[in-house]
């Protein structure tokens, strides 16, 4: 299981070896939901983008 580096705080996050691009993970020491992605084959951990609500407006 690789650790990963947070991108707000860059403590280690562990990400499983069959995660896929997409999912997201919480930052245990600083609360911050990260995506993972390949860059250039390369895992990495993004901030998330936060969804807002749609209500048909």
């Amino acid at each position: 299981m690789p650790t990963l580096s947070c991108p707000v705080c860059e403590v280690g996050v562990e990400v499983p070896d069959d995660a896929l691009e997409g999912e997201l993970f919480e930052c245990n020491a600083c609360g911050a939901h990260l995506e993972f992605y390949l860059e250039s084959g390369k895992p990495r951990l993004k901030l998330a983008e936060e969804v807002s609500e749609d209500w048909g407006e």
